[in-house]
């Protein structure tokens, strides 16, 4: 029989059942799993990017072809002797790139380009022992919210493939008379890391709202940009990928003039090699001029997508919008330098690193047009 209850008691002041549900630590705001997910995703996200830089910086030095078998586990020890260093080199002097375009390289002029590649590889490995470790730790503390395990688990996956891509790319300058990578695997390659990229800032921006928040917001955004910038982020894809081409045949080498080519608005000869489907990979003037055109035509795409954009109600996604119309604009204006100088090391990387930004500043704009963000009617005006 229930206990009577004083009509002057309060109702606050009622015990709650033992067995009443608990709030989850997921859910509260921006604590528990959700937050500590976010900030191993954040070192992730530092780290994929640190990785993309040191990428770039080993294919503008030529030190990609150094390290010349793939051992995931042995390899992340370096040489140790001298005896050990002179098998390397002789490993590394039997390929192309040493006897067609190196030969005569001394073994500390060696050293420098094996760091490079090593690095490379170690800084690989990091990223995989960062993912295991942060991930298993959370799976066993059963912290991971409901519904994230697949996401978590599918960008430990894509960097396992990232490995094995590396090596199919690496092994397909090792013979033959190639003296760098095939430059369609070089863009499979850089093209997984800005996925992986993307999928780590998508997940980032989607845990550091509560999934309760994120619903809400869904019901205010703005399908139309949503779906502008969805086009965009697959254009910006696609230029990524095309100076990817450019940077494994040197092509932003080739010609060093502006707004023309070789002084004529197409280059000379684009059609030069047999078959004909080889020119649009190994050609550097058609390379170059497709990787050009492709460029005027994001940029024109990108102003209409920022026009629209920073005219919406909500602040954060209107300030959003030109951010990413100022890393277009910069990254534009930086690949004319780069070109007109030749593209040196320090201008190459430089674009390269505001592809990087260019392409979350995309994702960011793309998040808050479909999630914006809560504001007062008065921040709206």
């Amino acid at each position: 029989m229930a206990q009577k209850r004083s009509i002057f008691e309060e109702v606050g002041t009622a015990q709650k059942p033992k067995d009443a549900p608990k709030g989850g630590l997921i859910e509260k705001g921006g604590s528990g799993a959700r937050r500590g997910i976010r900030i191993w995703l954040a070192i992730l996200f530092v780290l994929v990017m640190v990785m993309i830089a040191v990428g770039g910086l080993t294919r503008l030095t030529d030190s990609g072809l150094s390290i010349t078998e793939w051992k995931p586990v042995t390899g992340a020890l370096p040489p140790m002797g001298e005896a050990a260093w002179s098998e390397e080199f002789e490993k590394y002097q039997q390929i192309p790139e040493y006897q067609l375009q190196n030969e005569g390289m001394s073994l500390s002029e060696f050293k420098q380009i094996y760091w490079w590649e090593w690095g490379h590889r170690q800084l690989g490995r990091v990223i995989g022992l960062v993912w295991a470790l942060g991930y298993a730790g959370f799976a066993l503390a059963r912290r991971v919210p409901a519904g994230w395990h697949r996401r978590l688990l599918l960008i430990g996956a894509l960097g396992g493939l990232q490995g094995a891509i590396g090596w199919w790319m690496v092994s397909s300058g090792l013979e033959g008379t190639r003296l760098d990578v095939a430059s369609y695997r070089l863009a499979t390659h850089l093209g997984l890391a800005f996925v992986i990229l993307g999928y780590i800032a998508w997940f980032m921006f989607l845990l550091g709202r509560s999934d309760a928040a994120l619903m809400q917001a869904r019901r205010a955004g703005d399908a139309k940009l949503f779906g502008m910038s969805t086009g965009l982020m697959h254009f910006a894809f696609l230029q990524i990928l095309l100076g990817a081409l450019v940077a494994g045949i040197d092509a932003g080498r080739g010609f060093t003039d502006w707004p023309l080519m070789g002084g004529q608005f197409f280059p000379p000869d684009p059609f030069a090699l047999s078959p004909v489907w080889r020119n649009f990979f190994e050609d550097a003037g058609l390379v170059q001029f497709i990787h050009r055109m492709s460029g005027y035509l994001l940029f024109a795409f990108g102003v209409v997508i920022w026009l629209k954009g920073r005219k919406s109600a909500n602040r954060a996604s209107a300030m959003a919008f030109n951010v990413m119309g100022a890393f277009l604009f910069l990254q534009m204006v930086l690949g004319i330098v780069t070109v007109l100088n030749g593209a040196p090391l320090v201008l190459g990387l430089g674009h390269q690193i505001g592809a990087v930004a260019l392409w979350v500043a995309i994702l960011r704009a793309r998040f808050l047009s479909r999630y914006p963000t809560t504001q007062s009617v008065r921040e709206g005006l």
